[in-house]
């Protein structure tokens, strides 16, 4: 079973509160320098309402939140961002999982990309060439 990133995460920073106080939360929250060689904003990437999503990236969503079991072995592996379409992070901070496409003899085209901060989930319908960011307020 593959943990989400994002609650590894959350366990590391309460863990830091609890034995190292605020100041080792501080040490352990200071950002990665960017990989690439450009730099991508949230600004950048379009927003897609919780409820416009299809029902298949709910079911992804509800998984990702279980920590599993996911429907193909490719689910929950690192999202390497190479399209750089989704803010500059370190390796390992993006993970793609699957959303299931009714009628595909294969993984089909729908994904689920999530960052490790909370409620960081990005959806595409086209194979990567465009990402949403999951608004949940909406």
């Amino acid at each position: 079973m593959k943990i989400p990133p994002r609650f590894i995460a959350a366990v590391s920073i309460a863990a830091a509160l609890f034995v190292g106080g605020p100041t080792a939360l501080a040490a352990q929250a200071a950002p990665a320098p960017a990989v690439a060689s450009h730099t991508v904003s949230a600004a950048d990437v379009g927003d897609i309402c919780s409820s416009a999503l299809p029902a298949e990236a709910h079911d992804t969503l509800d998984l990702i939140e279980q920590g599993g079991p996911y429907p193909y072995e490719q689910d929950g592996t690192v999202f390497s961002n190479r399209e750089g379409i989704l803010p500059d992070q370190s390796s390992g901070y993006y993970h793609e999982y699957t959303v299931i496409t009714p009628g595909s003899d294969d993984r089909g085209a729908r994904r689920i990309v999530t960052g490790e901060s909370d409620k960081e989930d990005y959806y595409t319908a086209d194979h990567y060439a465009s990402f949403d960011l999951v608004d949940y307020g909406c």
